[in-house]
């Protein structure tokens, strides 16, 4: 997630594909944490850069300098070794980069309006798709090889997102989410499930990727607000929980597995049979589990579900059951936060804070 506007002093904040490192760049270095212990593994300092993207826990990253010296082009991707401290090998192009995307098989490459998919392993350029103009470079990517898709807005004036099939290299679908632009995109790690927010930010909508079909509608509020980030939380199938935070300073909570079992009950009743789904989840607020001033309002935020945990009850889809979620934050600001979710089969929930740091302040590995 690049930074392109806020004078705060993180230019960029990215987590690796499952969540376990995250990565930040400041003015003039960047430098890679262990997302469970907080233990800073890797610092460079060589000035500043604008995308830092990881490949899960190995030594390789792709990085994309913030211009602001002649060695460091925004228009130059860098693959690098952390473990011998030089790169491996640079493509340059004609525009900025402004998004990078990696799994074990594919590098994904952002400009303004075109995106390019190469074969990570020889960089073999496979596929060129043009698309819309894309300034912030919003996208989403699920690193699942076998559903592994990249979501793009596929219109500036509607709330239109197209899901791209990166290994199959064919378009896969176009899903017509929202009224307003697109503000945020989510895919959920398995590529099951894509959530998108628009820029009114007053309405979550999470769609099942296979059909196209709208499965949830979630309000975060009434009032306008610019949703930072979306996350999933990590499953083999349905989600249990979709995080997202906002420029109102609050991180919100979805109950994703709560919502489909009420669809279940609802779709043999009366109320069901006269309400619309979209109508129906959109005005239920027991989806919803919000921690009010987590952060100071206006300052950019980042959060991810990085474990659920399982607390009593069954898995089934069709029960709900009592689960933990740790939910990592970093804000642009430059602080790391840990909370702990718990919500109860009364669907009762309590955030607990359980760690807090200054990313900036630590200079060493430890």
């Amino acid at each position: 997630m690049a930074n392109q506007s806020s004078p705060s002093p993180i230019y960029c904040v990215s987590f690796n594909q499952d969540n376990s490192g995250f990565a930040i760049s400041w003015k003039n270095s960047f430098k890679i944490f262990d997302s469970t212990t907080g233990r800073l593994c890797y610092e460079r300092a060589a000035g500043a850069f604008v995308i830092v993207e990881m490949l899960y826990s190995s030594d390789l990253l792709a990085i994309v300098g913030a211009g602001e010296q002649a060695s460091l082009s925004p228009r130059r991707l860098c693959l690098f070794k952390t473990t011998t401290g030089s790169p491996l090998r640079e493509l340059n192009f004609l525009t900025s980069i402004l998004a990078v995307r990696m799994n074990k098989k594919r590098l994904v490459v952002m400009l303004i309006e075109k995106t390019f998919v190469y074969d990570l392993n020889s960089l073999v350029m496979l596929d060129t798709i043009d698309t819309v103009p894309n300034p912030k470079g919003l996208s989403a990517f699920s690193p699942c090889l076998e559903a592994c898709y990249l979501a793009v807005p596929a219109s500036v004036t509607k709330g239109s997102v197209l899901v791209y099939n990166v290994m199959d290299l064919q378009s896969h679908m176009q899903i017509d989410a929202h009224r307003s632009p697109l503000a945020a995109i989510a895919l959920s790690s398995n590529g099951m499930y894509i959530a998108t927010a628009s820029e009114q930010g007053t309405l979550i909508r999470v769609h099942l990727v296979s059909e196209a079909t709208k499965s949830f509608s979630f309000r975060r509020g009434t009032y306008p607000s610019t949703i930072y980030s979306l996350s999933f939380g990590p499953s083999t199938e349905l989600p249990d929980i979709l995080v997202a935070t906002s420029s109102s300073g609050s991180i919100h909570a979805f109950s994703l597995r709560l919502a489909i079992n009420q669809r279940s009950k609802r779709s043999t009743s009366f109320l069901g049979s006269v309400l619309p789904d979209s109508v129906s989840d959109a005005l239920d607020p027991a989806h919803h589990h919000v921690l009010h001033n987590a952060v100071s309002s206006g300052i950019r935020s980042y959060a991810v579900v990085r474990k659920i945990d399982k607390l009593e009850g069954t898995s089934s889809p069709s029960q709900f059951t009592s689960l933990r979620a740790t939910v990592s934050v970093i804000t642009y600001n430059g602080y790391f936060q840990e909370y702990t979710l718990s919500i109860n089969n009364k669907n009762e929930s309590s955030w607990t804070l359980e760690r807090e740091f200054n990313l900036l302040s630590i200079t060493t590995t430890r």
